[in-house]
């Protein structure tokens, strides 16, 4: 058997032919979209890359890979070159994927067979990062995966948790039902003012060619801005080019607010799967400058409305605020975060 390992970096490198049928294969969510991968990484401040592996020339596994060091933030870094030099690592997410792994594996391979596999990524990432390269960080690690990168040497940390809402409704009504009496109260309360108020137009679907990532992607920055920066974060903004490209796609589910004025107020998105889709983005003009109130809650039922319409198993919010999640009926996944020293990858 011929095991090969290819680094792919998606800013200058094609499209391998047998990629989408993998994705397609493995259901791998919106994210993992090769087109999307090119635009993402164009615009990141840390290059994103793409590691595929292969036994007689089949595509058996797929890494997710930012190539992050510390410093001030650049809209390009180089990969190769004297930038091999500097210290840098290797951290195994999909960006835009909050609690999901950075890789999958064909349902050939067995669990045995799994941890052979990351050691050959292992080794071939180190090279490809250069000399400079201090070792692997695996984020988003579910305590049933983690036997295939923990190990001698290896540092395993408890991970902020993700939170799961599963679907055992039939309407909104009967989730909205579920609920807290104080929560379904003021959500119920808050869905008649939404609903009522003349001033608004909502619209959700999927292929919004209606919207503008140049519109987008502000209110996103600012929101994000308004919780400070996350230790350890090293993504970049998320680009206009690539909200633009992300709100037209026929998987994803996007509700917008918009006033009278036709001003954006809110927005948020859903990336559908045919399992667990993600309610991934949220943002708002604050009250302060024009915003409106009970928006969020408003738009957290529709997007569980659209869960329970298209008979999903369930949906993830990500990680971060468990607690108001645990309200709306999310359970929380733990989540373990392994790092791989550069002397134990070989």
């Amino acid at each position: 058997m011929t095991v090969t390992v290819d680094v792919l970096d998606p800013r200058r490198d094609p499209e391998p032919p047998d990629w989408a049928a993998f994705a397609e294969a493995q259901r791998l969510p919106v994210p993992w979209d090769y087109g999307l991968l090119t635009i993402e990484t164009t615009g990141s401040r840390s290059p994103n890359i793409l590691v595929l592996v292969r036994e007689n020339s089949r595509v058996t596994a797929a890494f997710g890979v930012t190539i992050c060091r510390r410093g001030t933030e650049h809209r390009f870094r180089a990969v190769g070159g004297t930038a091999r030099f500097a210290p840098r690592w290797a951290e195994v997410h999909q960006q835009w994927l909050s609690g999901y792994p950075g890789w999958a594996f064909a349902e050939t391979v067995g669990i045995d067979a799994r941890p052979e596999i990351v050691r050959l990524f292992e080794r071939a990432i180190c090279r490809y990062v250069g000399p400079g390269c201090v070792g692997v960080l695996y984020r988003s690690v579910s305590p049933a995966e983690e036997y295939a990168v923990s190990g001698r040497g290896r540092i395993v940390r408890d991970a902020a948790p993700t939170s799961v809402l599963d679907n055992t409704f039939e309407s909104r009504e009967q989730w909205i039902s579920s609920l807290s009496r104080s929560r379904r109260h003021s959500i119920r309360g808050q869905i008649r003012k939404i609903s009522g108020d003349p001033s608004l137009t909502i619209r959700g679907g999927t292929g919004r060619d209606d919207l503008d990532g140049a519109e987008l992607a502000p209110m996103l920055d600012a929101h994000r801005a308004k919780f400070g920066r996350v230790a350890f974060d090293f993504r970049g903004a998320i680009t206009p080019a690539y909200l633009h490209a992300l709100v037209r796609r026929q998987d994803v589910f996007t509700v917008t607010y918009h006033d009278d004025s036709g001003r954006l107020l809110a927005f948020t998105n859903v990336l559908d799967h045919p399992v667990l889709p993600l309610h991934q983005h949220w943002a708002a003009v604050p009250v302060e400058d024009g915003g409106r109130q009970h928006l969020y809650f408003d738009a957290f039922a529709r997007v569980a409305g659209h869960m329970i319409d298209a008979g999903r198993k369930g949906m993830s919010s990500g990680r971060g605020l468990s607690e108001l999640k645990s309200s709306l009926g999310f359970t929380a996944r733990p989540l373990r975060a392994v790092i791989a020293p550069r002397p134990v990858c070989g």
